[in-house]
């Protein structure tokens, strides 16, 4: 007779997809079944937390494109005084 090992479980886990047992749940996922999303709390911040991410996203996009206009100018302007050098 085999004694079955405390440490391995037989079944894996339904809700982890690794199969550990004590896989932590957030809170927008823990009431939420496999398939189905989760439902939206009232005190997680509702749509506004979709606003603001929104909002970052278009700031960081703002920065980018205006990164690589200043970094196209000073390129530029390398060339422009390379060009007028008195050599």
């Amino acid at each position: 007779m085999t004694a079955a090992r405390p440490d391995t479980d037989p079944e894996p886990h339904a809700d982890s997809t690794d199969g550990r047992k004590d896989a932590p749940m957030s809170q927008e996922t823990e009431g939420a079944r496999p398939g189905e999303k989760a439902a939206a709390r009232p005190e997680a911040g509702g749509g506004d937390s979709e606003r603001r991410m929104e909002r970052g996203i278009a700031l960081r996009a703002g920065f980018y494109i205006f990164g690589t206009h200043l970094f196209a100018g000073f390129v530029w302007l390398l060339f422009y005084v390379g060009e007028h050098a008195h050599k």
